[in-house]
């Protein structure tokens, strides 16, 4: 009965969203590529390239749960060389990040839409031996004919941040019945796990397993994509750089007053500004105009052949290059804070050795947050002025500066070994376990 009230709701939802989807790809472009795929017209060759055994289906919702999925991928093809791996993405920018990111993988393709048919004719199509859902990614069509089907599914990197506990356990009526349906939950923390118990997941099910992102970003750190986004951006060692990523609306306007700030004392400082919705560039830069910077770049004019020359701010407008950017950083505000929006990824720059400030609304990420101000390396300021002061002082003390980041750095490489654990927990579920791993 449940189920046939949703499928009810997502036709009435369907008169909605599909003009919603027209202006979008009519007018902004968006939804493109995906747009097609997510509603299963998928051409038959994409499905007949995807050959081997096991049949491993892991889905990534876009380019946080890509960060997630990739060293777990990695571990699965030494597990399994001759699977077929098929990684999904419901977002395009997901899509883009993990055909550069997850090399691994057998096959790339766009999670389809919760409609019955939709959903039905492409598990016939990939036929997977095991579904691996990344983070908490639940539609009910197809968590359950996965289940009738007898295709094991298994989640990895299980999270739920208080926002969705709060929409779940309204429903609390309807997921416990879906999300029982899936044999094994990884979680992140006790407090996911504790979170996904009180929804009415059995205990039995759910093991608190660590993040896979720090796998990720502990072995992507490296000096040559440090050097690599050095030369592209011209920007010479040892240049103070503030690096603001993942900015949402209502805090560039801040990030570049802070930086009219900075200015004053470090002259020569650059900024980068990393919108979390590169479509947002445009606006960025007229942000900047109007706080009196006539000097800005944007990733797009680089990658078009043009030269930073001397220019003082540069606006990332692309997706894959952000975790690069803060390799460059001196100081780092990560976005989606200073506005209730969350937060974003402190771990990204942590990874570099960077101290990183960020806004009170952080609850999307609060065991990062917690572990990354355990040791110094993060911190919270609750508007631009407080983000001002605490940049200044941090830079008028390089040694201390220099102590906290490496601390952070310390404790995102000491928190590996999370994707060697899902990696295993799959391959369990498998029954195929082999003796080597």
């Amino acid at each position: 009965m449940a189920i046939s009230f949703y499928n009810m709701l997502l036709f009435i939802a369907a008169f909605f969203f599909i003009p919603f989807f027209a202006v979008k790809i009519l007018f902004a472009g968006k939804y493109r590529k995906s747009i097609g795929p997510k509603f299963g017209f998928v051409p038959q060759r994409v499905f007949e390239e995807m050959k081997g055994s096991p049949r491993i289906w892991v889905h990534a919702v876009s380019v946080g749960e890509v960060t997630a999925a990739a060293p777990i991928v990695s571990l699965l093809r030494e597990i399994y060389p001759e699977a077929c791996i098929v990684l999904s993405t419901s977002t395009e920018t997901g899509q883009e990040m993990a055909r550069r990111l997850v090399t691994d993988a057998t096959s790339y393709i766009y999670y389809p839409l919760d409609i019955l048919p939709v959903v039905k004719k492409i598990i016939d199509g990939v036929n997977p031996d095991i579904f691996v859902p990344v983070e908490t990614e639940i539609w009910p069509n197809f968590i359950r004919i996965c289940s009738e089907r007898g295709i094991k599914i298994a989640m990895v990197n299980g999270r739920i941040s208080p926002r969705s506990f709060r929409q779940y356990r309204k429903t609390r009526f309807f997921w416990k019945r879906i999300m029982n349906m899936i044999g094994t939950i990884g979680a992140i923390s006790a407090i996911d796990a504790s979170r996904l118990g009180a929804l009415g997941v059995d205990p039995s099910k759910i093991h608190v397993m660590g993040n896979a992102k720090y796998d990720s970003l502990a072995a992507g750190a490296d000096d040559f994509l440090r050097d690599e986004i050095a030369a592209k951006l011209d920007i010479s060692p040892g240049a103070k750089v503030f690096v603001a990523g993942s900015t949402h609306e209502g805090e560039d306007d801040v990030v570049l007053k802070v930086y009219r700030g900075l200015l004053e004392r470090y002259p020569d400082m650059l900024m980068i500004i990393v919108p979390r919705h590169p479509e947002r560039g445009g606006a960025v830069l007229s942000l900047a105009s109007d706080e009196g910077f006539d000097d800005c770049i944007t990733m797009t004019g680089i990658n078009r052949g043009e030269r930073r020359a001397g220019r003082r701010i540069i606006v990332i407008d692309v997706i894959g290059e952000l975790f690069k950017a803060y390799s460059l950083a001196t100081m780092v505000f990560c976005g989606g804070s200073l506005v209730p929006r969350g937060g974003q990824n402190i771990l990204e720059p942590a990874a570099w050795g960077k101290v990183v400030l960020y806004g009170p609304s952080m609850e999307d990420f609060m065991d990062e947050r917690e572990r990354l101000e355990m040791t110094g390396g993060g911190i919270t300021i609750s508007d631009g002025n407080e983000l001002f002061d605490e940049m200044l002082k941090l830079m008028e003390d390089p040694e201390t500066l220099h102590r906290k980041g490496e601390a952070g750095r310390e404790m995102v490489a000491s928190s590996t070994g999370a994707a060697q654990r899902y990696a295993e927990m799959i391959a369990k579920n498998l029954e195929l376990l082999s003796p080597e791993s």
